[in-house]
C-alpha cells in the first residue's frame, strides 16, 4: 500500500511539472508573439552570425533567374545591410524568399499587380496579419544551414534500407525466446545483440542527424501549411489552396515521420529516457528516417513550393512593416513594362534608407546624367540612392521617394571595385571587366527591345589622364546610344563639354565658410564650376607652401595646358 502510494505521489509530482513547464512555455510564447505584433512598422533589431547571409542565398541561388541583381550590383549597393534593415520575417521560409525578392525584379505588370495587392491586403488586416506572424513564428528558423543546403546533400546518404534494422529487431525477440530454452545462453546472446544494436545506432545515427533537423522544419512547414489553410484570407487564396494541396500529397512523410519530429531526444522527461533506451535497441528512429526519407525524396517539388509559398506571404507582411517603419516615406511606384516603352525616368525626393537626415533630391531624364563635383560632396551617394531605388520599385514594390515612374529596367552598377590580389589582376583590369559586362547587357536589351539602368561612379580611375578621358568619352557615348540611361560620376571636368550633346550635367557642390567646410548634398544643374580640392588641404591646416606652390601650378597647366 505505501509503495502505491509513493508511486501515486511520484505520478502527480511529474504531472504538476510537466504542466508548469507547459504554462510556463504557453506564458513565454504569448509574451514572444506580442512582441512580434507590437514590433510591425519598426526598423529591423536582429543581429546576424557570421556566415549567416550565405546560408540566407541558398533559396536564390537554386531559382536563378537572367533578371537577377548580379553580385557587383548586389556589393556596390551594400544590399545585404539593406536586407537586413528590411528583414522582420520570424521564418526561414522568409529570410530566404525576401532575399529571393530583393535580388530578383517582377518582369510583368500582372506578378507586380498581385504583388501590391498583398502587400496593401496585410496593411489593412491586421487579425489575418497576426495569423500570419503567428504561423511563421512557430514555424521558426533552421539553425546552422538552411533547408536547402540539407536538400542539396539528400544523395549523400545514398539507398537506405530497413533490412538489417529488423533483422537486429528479430535477434533481440530470439534471444529472448531462448530464455526460455536456457536462461544462461539467452541472457548472453541478449547482451551481445543489445550491444551490438547499439554501437550500430549510433554509428547510423551520426550520420543521419543533421538531416533530422530538416525533416523537423519539413514537418513544421506542413503544420504551417496546415494553420494557414484553415481560414479563408482573401489577399492570399491562391497561395492557400496550393498549401493545403501539398499537405494533402506529403502525409505519408508526417506519418512516417512521427519519432523522428515530434519527440526530442534527451530532453530530460522520464518518458522520454525510456523512449530512448527503446529507440537504439529497435532501431525505431532509424526505421522510421528511412521511410520519411523516401517521402521527401517523392516529394521535393512540393518542399520548394511550401518554401516559397509560406516564404511569399510572409514577405508581402515584411514589406508592409518596412514601408511603415519609413519616416521619410514611400510611394508605390509606375513602372511602364511595355517594350519600347517611353523612355523617361522621374523620380521626385529620393532619398536613401541608410542615412538618418538624408538630404532629399529628384530627377527627371530621358537620358544619362553626367555628375561632378568635388569628394563627399554627394555623387557617390546620389548614384547608390537611385540605384537602390530603382532596384527596391522592381523588387519589392516600395520606394523611398515622393515619386517614381519609369520603364521596367535591366540594373547594373560599376562603382565599389577592388584589385583582385589573389587572381593576379589590377584595379583598372577589374573595372575594364566590369563595364564590359554593362556593355554586354546593354546591346542584349536593344536586341529585346528592353532598357539597361546603369551606374558609373569614377569612370577608368585606375589608369592615366589622357587615356581615361579618350576611352571614358567612348565608352559614355556608347552607353548613350539605344535604350540605356546611364548615370555617371567623373571628376573629369573634361567629359562634361565632351559629353554636353549626349548626357544632362548636374553637380554638387561644397562650401568653405568660416575655415570650414560645408556641402550641403544638393543636386545642382550644370556641371561644377569651382575648384576647390587645394582650399580644402588649406581647411585641414596643411603647411602654407605646400598650398601656394599647389595654386601656382595649377594656375600655369590652366593658362599653358602644360605642367612646369
Amino acid at each position: 500500500m505505501e509503495s502505491l502510494v509513493l508511486a501515486g505521489m511520484i505520478l502527480i509530482l511529474i504531472v504538476l511539472l510537466m504542466g508548469k513547464e507547459y504554462l510556463n512555455s504557453r506564458t513565454f510564447q504569448k509574451r514572444t508573439l506580442e512582441q512580434i505584433y507590437q514590433s510591425y512598422g519598426r526598423p529591423s533589431e536582429r543581429v546576424y552570425k557570421a556566415g549567416e547571409m550565405e546560408h540566407i542565398k541558398k533559396y536564390c541561388l537554386r531559382h536563378q533567374d537572367p533578371l537577377q541583381i548580379d553580385d557587383i550590383t548586389w556589393n556596390d549597393l551594400n544590399m545585404d545591410t539593406i536586407y537586413q534593415k528590411i528583414n522582420v520575417s520570424c521564418s526561414a521560409a522568409g529570410d530566404e524568399y525576401l532575399y529571393h525578392r530583393l535580388r530578383t525584379p517582377l518582369c510583368d505588370v500582372e506578378k507586380m499587380t498581385e504583388w501590391e495587392a498583398q502587400i496593401a491586403y496585410f496593411m489593412e488586416h491586421e487579425e489575418e496579419r497576426h495569423l500570419v506572424q503567428k504561423v511563421c513564428h512557430n514555424l521558426g528558423r533552421m539553425g546552422r544551414y538552411s533547408l536547402q543546403e540539407y536538400i542539396e546533400n539528400l544523395d549523400i546518404l545514398g539507398e537506405r534500407k530497413n533490412a538489417a534494422y529488423l533483422l537486429g529487431d528479430v535477434l533481440i525477440f530470439g534471444c529472448i525466446g531462448a530464455m526460455f530454452v536456457s536462461l544462461p545462453v539467452g541472457i548472453a546472446a541478449l547482451l551481445i545483440v543489445l550491444c551490438h544494436n547499439i554501437i550500430g545506432y549510433f554509428k547510423e545515427y551520426k550520420q543521419i542527424e543533421p538531416y533530422i533537423t530538416s525533416f523537423r522544419y519539413i514537418n513544421r512547414m506542413l503544420d504551417a501549411a496546415q494553420q494557414l489553410g484553415k481560414k479563408k484570407i482573401a489577399g492570399i487564396a491562391v497561395e492557400q489552396e496550393r498549401l493545403v494541396e501539398c499537405y494533402q500529397q506529403m502525409k505519408s512523410f508526417i506519418r512516417n515521420s512521427y519519432l523522428i519530429v515530434y519527440v526530442e531526444k534527451g530532453n530530460g522527461n522520464p518518458l522520454s529516457i525510456v523512449l530512448d533506451y527503446l529507440r537504439m535497441l529497435f532501431y525505431l528512429d532509424l526505421i522510421q528516417f528511412n521511410n520519411a526519407l523516401r517521402a521527401v525524396r517523392g516529394h521535393l517539388a512540393e518542399i520548394d513550393e511550401m518554401v516559397t509559398l509560406i516564404g511569399k506571404i510572409e514577405t508581402a507582411v515584411v514589406i508592409g512593416s518596412y514601408r511603415n517603419s519609413l519616416e521619410g516615406g514611400y510611394c508605390v511606384p509606375v513602372i511602364r513594362f511595355e517594350k519600347d516603352a517611353d523612355k523617361h525616368m522621374v523620380i521626385d525626393h529620393l532619398y536613401h534608407p541608410m542615412l538618418s537626415d538624408p538630404v532629399k533630391n529628384s530627377i527627371d531624364t530621358r537620358k544619362g546624367v553626367l555628375l561632378t563635383g568635388s569628394n563627399a560632396s554627394g555623387k557617390s551617394t546620389f548614384l547608390r540612392a537611385t540605384a537602390l531605388n530603382a532596384v527596391l520599385a522592381q523588387t519589392i514594390h516600395t520606394c523611398l521617394a515622393r515619386r517614381y515612374e519609369a520603364p521596367f529596367f535591366r540594373i547594373y552598377s560599376s562603382m565599389s571595385l577592388k584589385d583582385d590580389l589573389a587572381g593576379g589582376q589590377s584595379y583598372y583590369m577589374v573595372e575594364i571587366k566590369s563595364i564590359k559586362r554593362i556593355l554586354d547587357q546593354t546591346k542584349r536589351a536593344q536586341k529585346e527591345h528592353g532598357y539597361v539602368l546603369c551606374f558609373v561612379d569614377e569612370v577608368l580611375r585606375g589608369t592615366n589622364t589622357v587615356e581615361r578621358i579618350a576611352a571614358s568619352a567612348q565608352i559614355m557615348k556608347m552607353f548613350a546610344q539605344g535604350n540605356v540611361i546611364c548615370f555617371a560620376a567623373t571628376h573629369d571636368v573634361e567629359l562634361t563639354k565632351l559629353l554636353e550633346q549626349e548626357y544632362v550635367n548636374y553637380h554638387f557642390e561644397e562650401r568653405i565658410e568660416a575655415e570650414d567646410v560645408f556641402f550641403p548634398y544638393t543636386l545642382m544643374p550644370g556641371p561644377a564650376t569651382t575648384r576647390n580640392a587645394i582650399a580644402l588641404l588649406k581647411v585641414l591646416g596643411y603647411d602654407e607652401q605646400i598650398i601656394r606652390e599647389a595654386e601656382t601650378m595649377a594656375e600655369r597647366f590652366l593658362l599653358e595646358g602644360k605642367w612646369p
